[in-house]
């Protein structure tokens, strides 16, 4: 595609996207349809460079300011990746003339805003908790996030999966936390290998697949995954159970549970059961109220911890929604809580960085619920081996409540949880 068209192209795409009225994957994935005649390669730099813009908002809308042509295009210009020589053959002489001066702007030049791109509301509270610290996550929150990979033990073991990777010419190392994981180098297309197609390697970040671990089910157990999703917890979780026992898989979205379905088929699992339910409070979860020995939790949150994937995120989030989530989170873990038995384990856990979302919630719950005795996450780690697992957690009088997971410290998405276990 020439160079013009191409930048049209991503002009247009951000003009859907910005007005932030669905995500922004969603938003991409409709375009790509809508133009089938884009190539991979035309089709990764509009996406790259729509990321690339969400991510730096605030930074390039001030830089927008200045130069010509509509403020869609330029915005474009600032964040197209992809080869500077290719994006001249675009550009006016007075374009590449602005973006020359664009780019001879020092970090320090910018107000502080623009030099984390977070909104206030974001920022205020994380600066307060991190401090010194807060500099390196907004650093690592404008970062594309690592492709990570997760070996289905149903199917295969990792060393046999990384070698059938690099038989592929795909790179990859260990995950420093999760005995599951694999990191891939760059972002090859491992939807198209056999390793995926037979389902002995799924899409899944370190940190989640972490939350499975920490659930710690068995083979034989009864166990729900209460707000299961596309169900990449509950896959890694059936493969602990070594596709024994019962692994009920709730959502209230019947179409995300449908996504579900063909991974489940790959994964060779036969102990998943898939089921939409109305509300947290659904019959379902009448009938099976005590019967439970492992619930997890992973509720519906601002995603906030996965900004480097969805940077959209900080912008279509308010602190109105997350309030409204907040009031969602506290009566769902309620309700899930009915589930687990006497001495069943339960875990609540979100994609947030907030702590109102978080510790917030947990201590709440733990206050009212008196036969939840809290555990401390970081030492359920050291048990199930996971290396360096102190580093893991935080709260509590020894720093071991919770798991916190944090970008720039772990290299995951930002995760948190907690346990308990029922007396």
């Amino acid at each position: 595609m020439h160079p013009q068209a191409l930048l049209d192209t991503c002009s247009d795409l951000l003009r859907e996207v910005l007005t932030f009225e669905h995500p922004a994957d969603a938003v991409v994935s409709r375009y790509f349809r809508a133009h089938r005649h884009l190539g991979p390669r035309e089709r990764a730099t509009l996406a790259e460079t729509t990321y690339a813009v969400l991510r730096r908002k605030l930074q390039f809308e001030r830089l927008a300011r200045s130069g010509s042509g509509g403020r869609e295009r330029r915005l474009a210009i600032l964040g197209f990746v992809g080869a500077r020589g290719y994006l001249d053959g675009a550009l006016s002489p007075q374009e590449r003339q602005w973006l020359a001066d664009c780019d001879a702007v020092a970090p320090a030049d910018y107000f502080e805003p623009e030099r984390h791109n977070l909104p206030a509301w974001i920022a205020a509270p994380l600066k307060a908790r991190l401090g010194d610290a807060f500099w390196p996550l907004a650093d690592s929150l404008l970062q594309p996030a690592p492709l990570d990979l997760r070996v289905n033990t149903f199917k295969a073991k990792r060393p046999q999966a990384q070698a059938e990777l690099a038989q592929a010419a795909i790179k990859s190392e260990v995950t420093p936390y999760s005995p599951w994981g694999l990191r891939v180098h760059g972002k090859p297309a491992v939807n198209r290998l056999e390793l995926f197609t037979s389902g002995a390697i799924e899409v899944q970040d370190e940190g989640s697949q972490l939350l499975a671990l920490l659930l710690d089910a068995r083979r034989g157990e009864m166990v729900v995954d209460f707000c299961a999703g596309a169900g990449g917890k509950t896959l890694a979780i059936g493969a602990t159970m070594r596709s024994t026992g019962r692994l009920y898989a709730f959502d209230v979205s019947a179409h995300r549970l449908d996504a579900l379905k063909p991974r489940l088929a790959r994964s060779g699992l036969s102990n998943v059961y898939p089921a939409a339910i109305a509300h947290e409070r659904d019959e379902r979860i009448k009938r099976l109220a005590g019967k439970m020995d492992r619930v997890l939790v992973d509720a519906p949150c601002s995603g906030l911890g996965t900004l480097r994937r969805n940077p959209d995120l900080k912008w279509r989030q308010s602190p109105e929604s997350v309030q409204e989530l907040t009031a969602r989170q506290t009566a769902i873990l309620t309700s899930a809580a009915r589930l687990v038995k006497s001495g069943g384990r339960l875990v609540y856990a979100t994609c947030s960085l907030l702590a109102e979302e978080n510790e917030a919630i947990a201590d709440a719950f733990g206050a009212a619920q008196r036969d939840f005795l809290p555990l401390p996450a970081g030492e359920l780690l050291a048990q199930l081996k996971v290396p360096n697992a102190a580093s893991l957690a935080s709260g509590g009088e020894d720093g071991q409540r919770y798991m916190r997971l944090w970008p720039h410290r772990h290299q995951t998405d930002g995760f948190f949880a907690a346990v308990w276990q029922r007396r």
